[in-house]
């Protein structure tokens, strides 16, 4: 597995070694003993699995402390563009986003820490998305950001009159007044 660190604190990319021949391919998704040699380390409780059709938007998500989930996103078909927003006080990225294709061809995983909204916008058709958490899902301290805060900028790749959102989607606020209790270590 080929781990690269971005240029925000904790959030890394892992591409797996696919091993394919005339029958199709294999890979190790995971692998926790590996992961430990590179110093990174989560105990996963909870996964989670959504399908959406092209033009879809879910996010930006995250949950506050101490129901902080770490998650590990990968696209099982399909594909994805993921977006991030650090929102951790006192970080180098603050208020910065990051974005990745991921897709079921590239087989790349994005692992989110603590501290970060998650969100992405379907590309494909459709898109089956799944992702492991460090912590269990408590609906009372779910937040979000609006996905399309100008302050954020966020280029979702969808054309503003194909976007699909819920409606809880459509009502979160931007980062200047979203509940936030983060704060970089």
């Amino acid at each position: 597995m080929t781990i690269e660190r971005t240029d925000f604190p904790g959030l890394i990319i892992l591409t797996p070694k696919v091993f394919g021949d005339s029958r199709g391919y294999f890979f190790e998704s995971y692998n926790q003993k590996e992961l430990l040699k590179e110093g990174i380390h989560y105990n996963f409780l909870q996964d989670n699995q959504a399908r959406s059709v092209y033009g879809v938007v879910r996010g930006l998500h995250y949950q506050l402390e101490p129901y902080a989930q770490t998650k590990l996103v990968r696209v099982l078909w399909g594909t994805i563009l993921d977006v991030v927003v650090d929102i951790r006080k006192g970080s180098p990225t603050y208020g910065k986003s990051f974005s990745i294709e991921l897709s079921s061809e590239n087989q790349k995983q994005l692992l989110v820490p603590r501290g970060f909204a998650h969100g992405y916008s379907v590309l494909s058709e459709s898109a089956e998305v799944f992702y492991k958490c460090d912590a269990y899902y408590d609906k009372e301290h779910e937040g979000g950001l609006a996905w399309n805060d100008p302050q954020l900028a966020i280029d979702w790749r969808i054309p503003a009159d194909k976007v699909i959102l819920s409606e809880k989607d459509s009502k979160h606020p931007g980062l200047e007044n979203c509940a936030n209790n983060f704060t970089f270590i």
